[in-house]
Protein backbone atom coordinates (compact mmCIF):
# COMPACT_ATOMS: atom_id res chain seq x y z
CA UNK A 1 0.00 0.00 0.00
CA UNK A 2 1.34 3.35 -1.02
CA UNK A 3 0.04 5.72 1.61
CA UNK A 4 -1.10 5.96 5.20
CA UNK A 5 -4.59 7.00 4.12
CA UNK A 6 -4.92 3.94 1.90
CA UNK A 7 -3.93 1.74 4.82
CA UNK A 8 -6.52 3.37 7.06
CA UNK A 9 -9.17 3.01 4.36
CA UNK A 10 -8.34 -0.68 4.07
CA UNK A 11 -8.79 -1.45 7.76
CA UNK A 12 -12.08 -1.89 9.58
CA UNK A 13 -13.22 -3.36 12.88
CA UNK A 14 -13.28 -6.98 11.75
CA UNK A 15 -16.23 -8.95 13.11
CA UNK A 16 -15.41 -12.38 11.66
CA UNK A 17 -11.82 -13.61 11.66
CA UNK A 18 -10.41 -16.65 9.91
CA UNK A 19 -9.48 -19.03 12.71
CA UNK A 20 -7.28 -21.06 10.35
CA UNK A 21 -4.82 -18.22 9.76
CA UNK A 22 -1.99 -17.15 12.06
CA UNK A 23 -0.29 -13.77 12.03
CA UNK A 24 3.48 -14.25 11.58
CA UNK A 25 5.46 -13.43 14.69
CA UNK A 26 7.52 -10.76 12.95
CA UNK A 27 4.33 -8.86 12.11
CA UNK A 28 3.09 -9.15 15.70
CA UNK A 29 6.45 -7.87 16.93
CA UNK A 30 6.29 -4.83 14.66
CA UNK A 31 2.72 -4.04 15.75
CA UNK A 32 3.74 -4.23 19.41
CA UNK A 33 6.81 -2.13 18.61
CA UNK A 34 4.49 0.67 17.49
CA UNK A 35 3.15 0.92 21.05
CA UNK A 36 6.69 1.18 22.38
CA UNK A 37 7.29 4.25 20.25
CA UNK A 38 3.92 5.89 20.88
CA UNK A 39 3.93 9.21 22.77
CA UNK A 40 2.62 9.52 26.31
CA UNK A 41 2.13 12.29 28.85
CA UNK A 42 5.48 13.31 30.39
CA UNK A 43 7.07 10.33 28.62
CA UNK A 44 6.00 8.01 31.44
CA UNK A 45 4.41 5.29 29.24
CA UNK A 46 2.21 4.18 32.17
CA UNK A 47 0.94 0.92 30.71
CA UNK A 48 2.06 -2.51 29.65
CA UNK A 49 1.03 -4.96 26.94
CA UNK A 50 0.11 -8.59 27.39
CA UNK A 51 0.28 -10.61 24.16
CA UNK A 52 -2.03 -13.60 24.51
CA UNK A 53 -1.53 -16.42 22.01
CA UNK A 54 -2.71 -19.25 24.29
CA UNK A 55 -6.05 -20.58 23.05
CA UNK A 56 -7.05 -21.59 26.59
CA UNK A 57 -6.40 -18.14 28.02
CA UNK A 58 -8.22 -16.45 25.15
CA UNK A 59 -11.21 -18.74 25.74
CA UNK A 60 -11.32 -17.67 29.38
CA UNK A 61 -11.18 -14.02 28.36
CA UNK A 62 -13.96 -14.52 25.79
CA UNK A 63 -16.20 -15.85 28.57
CA UNK A 64 -15.96 -12.47 30.35
CA UNK A 65 -16.06 -10.38 27.16
CA UNK A 66 -19.64 -10.79 25.97
CA UNK A 67 -18.74 -13.95 24.05
CA UNK A 68 -17.11 -11.94 21.26
CA UNK A 69 -15.81 -14.47 18.75
CA UNK A 70 -12.83 -12.41 17.60
CA UNK A 71 -11.10 -13.12 20.93
CA UNK A 72 -10.80 -16.83 20.20
CA UNK A 73 -10.81 -16.69 16.40
CA UNK A 74 -7.92 -14.23 16.28
CA UNK A 75 -4.28 -15.22 16.10
CA UNK A 76 -3.04 -13.01 18.96
CA UNK A 77 -4.88 -10.92 21.53
CA UNK A 78 -3.25 -7.73 22.82
CA UNK A 79 -4.36 -6.62 26.28
CA UNK A 80 -3.55 -3.02 27.19
CA UNK A 81 -3.07 -2.71 30.95
CA UNK A 82 -2.60 0.70 32.56
CA UNK A 83 -0.83 1.45 35.82
CA UNK A 84 -3.30 1.44 38.70
CA UNK A 85 -1.59 4.51 40.17
CA UNK A 86 1.39 6.82 39.80
CA UNK A 87 4.00 6.20 42.48
CA UNK A 88 7.33 7.76 43.35
CA UNK A 89 9.10 4.56 42.32
CA UNK A 90 7.42 4.40 38.93
CA UNK A 91 8.03 8.05 38.10
CA UNK A 92 11.67 7.90 39.17
CA UNK A 93 12.24 4.70 37.19
CA UNK A 94 10.99 6.25 33.96
CA UNK A 95 12.87 9.52 34.52
CA UNK A 96 16.06 7.58 35.22
CA UNK A 97 15.66 5.83 31.87
CA UNK A 98 15.48 9.23 30.18
CA UNK A 99 18.55 10.44 32.07
CA UNK A 100 20.54 7.34 31.10
CA UNK A 101 19.48 7.72 27.46
CA UNK A 102 20.73 11.29 27.34
CA UNK A 103 23.90 10.65 29.27
CA UNK A 104 23.06 13.08 32.06
CA UNK A 105 20.50 15.48 33.43
CA UNK A 106 20.04 19.21 33.98
CA UNK A 107 18.26 21.54 36.36
CA UNK A 108 15.18 21.94 34.18
CA UNK A 109 14.77 18.19 33.80
CA UNK A 110 15.09 17.58 37.54
CA UNK A 111 12.67 20.40 38.30
CA UNK A 112 10.14 18.72 36.02
CA UNK A 113 10.72 15.38 37.75
CA UNK A 114 10.18 16.98 41.16
CA UNK A 115 7.02 18.69 39.96
CA UNK A 116 5.54 15.35 38.93
CA UNK A 117 6.71 13.69 42.15
CA UNK A 118 4.91 16.35 44.18
CA UNK A 119 1.68 16.34 42.19
CA UNK A 120 0.98 12.88 40.74
CA UNK A 121 1.35 10.58 43.78
CA UNK A 122 -0.72 13.02 45.87
CA UNK A 123 -3.72 12.68 43.55
CA UNK A 124 -6.52 10.17 44.00
CA UNK A 125 -5.54 6.72 42.70
CA UNK A 126 -8.60 6.53 40.43
CA UNK A 127 -7.72 9.89 38.86
CA UNK A 128 -4.22 8.62 38.18
CA UNK A 129 -5.49 5.34 36.72
CA UNK A 130 -7.83 7.18 34.36
CA UNK A 131 -4.95 9.39 33.24
CA UNK A 132 -2.75 6.34 32.66
CA UNK A 133 -5.55 4.63 30.74
CA UNK A 134 -5.73 7.56 28.33
CA UNK A 135 -2.04 7.05 27.56
CA UNK A 136 -2.69 3.37 26.86
CA UNK A 137 -5.26 4.38 24.26
CA UNK A 138 -2.56 6.32 22.41
CA UNK A 139 -0.60 3.07 22.22
CA UNK A 140 -3.75 1.28 21.07
CA UNK A 141 -4.12 3.76 18.22
CA UNK A 142 -0.51 3.24 17.20
CA UNK A 143 -1.07 -0.53 17.10
CA UNK A 144 -4.21 -0.13 14.98
CA UNK A 145 -2.29 1.86 12.40
CA UNK A 146 0.68 -0.52 12.51
CA UNK A 147 -1.63 -3.50 12.01
CA UNK A 148 -3.15 -1.86 8.94
CA UNK A 149 0.32 -1.22 7.55
CA UNK A 150 1.05 -4.94 7.96
CA UNK A 151 -2.27 -5.94 6.30
CA UNK A 152 -3.33 -7.50 9.60
CA UNK A 153 -6.92 -7.11 10.74
CA UNK A 154 -7.78 -5.87 14.21
CA UNK A 155 -10.78 -5.00 16.37
CA UNK A 156 -10.43 -2.61 19.33
CA UNK A 157 -12.65 -3.71 22.21
CA UNK A 158 -13.90 -2.33 25.51
CA UNK A 159 -16.81 -4.74 25.98
CA UNK A 160 -15.33 -6.94 28.69
CA UNK A 161 -15.20 -7.26 32.46
CA UNK A 162 -11.89 -5.62 33.44
CA UNK A 163 -11.74 -7.12 36.93
CA UNK A 164 -12.19 -10.62 35.51
CA UNK A 165 -9.50 -10.10 32.87
CA UNK A 166 -7.21 -8.70 35.57
CA UNK A 167 -7.67 -11.91 37.54
CA UNK A 168 -7.09 -14.18 34.55
CA UNK A 169 -3.82 -12.42 33.68
CA UNK A 170 -2.76 -11.71 37.29
CA UNK A 171 -2.59 -8.00 36.56
CA UNK A 172 -3.66 -6.75 39.99
CA UNK A 173 -0.58 -8.24 41.63
CA UNK A 174 1.54 -6.24 39.19
CA UNK A 175 -0.25 -2.96 39.86
CA UNK A 176 -2.07 -2.98 36.50
CA UNK A 177 -5.67 -2.75 35.29
CA UNK A 178 -6.89 -3.86 31.87
CA UNK A 179 -8.43 -1.10 29.75
CA UNK A 180 -8.70 -2.37 26.16
CA UNK A 181 -8.35 -5.48 24.02
CA UNK A 182 -7.05 -5.73 20.46
CA UNK A 183 -7.47 -9.04 18.61
CA UNK A 184 -5.11 -9.48 15.65
CA UNK A 185 -5.88 -11.82 12.77
CA UNK A 186 -7.24 -12.01 9.25
CA UNK A 187 -10.74 -11.22 8.03
CA UNK A 188 -12.88 -14.17 7.01
CA UNK A 189 -14.39 -12.17 4.15
CA UNK A 190 -14.42 -8.66 2.76
CA UNK A 191 -16.52 -6.04 4.59
CA UNK A 192 -20.08 -5.77 3.30
CA UNK A 193 -20.18 -1.98 3.60
CA UNK A 194 -18.57 0.63 1.39
CA UNK A 195 -16.27 1.92 4.11
CA UNK A 196 -15.33 5.04 2.17
CA UNK A 197 -18.99 6.03 2.06
CA UNK A 198 -19.57 5.37 5.76
CA UNK A 199 -17.43 8.20 7.07
CA UNK A 200 -18.67 11.69 7.84
CA UNK A 201 -17.71 14.33 5.30
CA UNK A 202 -14.98 16.73 6.44
CA UNK A 203 -16.32 20.09 7.53
CA UNK A 204 -14.88 23.40 6.27
CA UNK A 205 -12.51 25.06 8.70
CA UNK A 206 -13.98 28.06 10.56
CA UNK A 207 -12.39 31.46 10.27
CA UNK A 208 -9.39 31.68 12.59
CA UNK A 209 -10.05 33.55 15.81
CA UNK A 210 -6.40 34.57 16.13
CA UNK A 211 -4.20 36.68 13.92
CA UNK A 212 -1.62 33.99 13.20
CA UNK A 213 0.79 36.49 11.68
CA UNK A 214 1.12 38.10 15.11
CA UNK A 215 2.29 34.86 16.71
CA UNK A 216 5.98 34.35 17.30
CA UNK A 217 7.02 31.05 15.69
CA UNK A 218 8.37 28.42 18.04
CA UNK A 219 11.58 26.81 16.91
CA UNK A 220 12.38 23.82 19.12
CA UNK A 221 15.96 22.77 19.53
CA UNK A 222 16.98 19.40 18.21
CA UNK A 223 16.41 16.66 20.79
CA UNK A 224 19.32 14.67 22.10
CA UNK A 225 19.67 11.27 20.44
CA UNK A 226 17.98 8.40 22.24
CA UNK A 227 19.40 4.91 22.13
CA UNK A 228 17.03 2.27 20.80
CA UNK A 229 17.71 0.02 23.77
CA UNK A 230 16.49 2.61 26.25
CA UNK A 231 13.50 3.66 24.11
CA UNK A 232 12.35 0.06 23.97
CA UNK A 233 12.68 -0.19 27.73
CA UNK A 234 10.30 2.72 28.31
CA UNK A 235 7.39 0.36 27.87
CA UNK A 236 8.60 -1.70 30.79
CA UNK A 237 7.33 -5.10 29.83
CA UNK A 238 5.57 -6.92 27.04
CA UNK A 239 4.33 -10.15 28.56
CA UNK A 240 3.54 -13.15 26.38
CA UNK A 241 0.87 -15.59 27.56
Amino acid sequence: MSSLLEQLQWRYATKKMDVSKTVPQDKVDRIVEAARWAPSSSGLQPYELVVVSSADVRARIRAVANDQSQITDCSHLLVFAAWNNYTTERINHMFDLHVNARGGTNEGWENYRNMLLKSYPARDAQVNFEHAARQAYIGLGACLIAAASEQVDSTPMEGFQPAAVDEILNLTARGLRSVALLPLGYRLSAPRLNLLGSRAEPQPSPEPATDHQALVPFEPSAPAPISQEVQLAWLKMVQHV
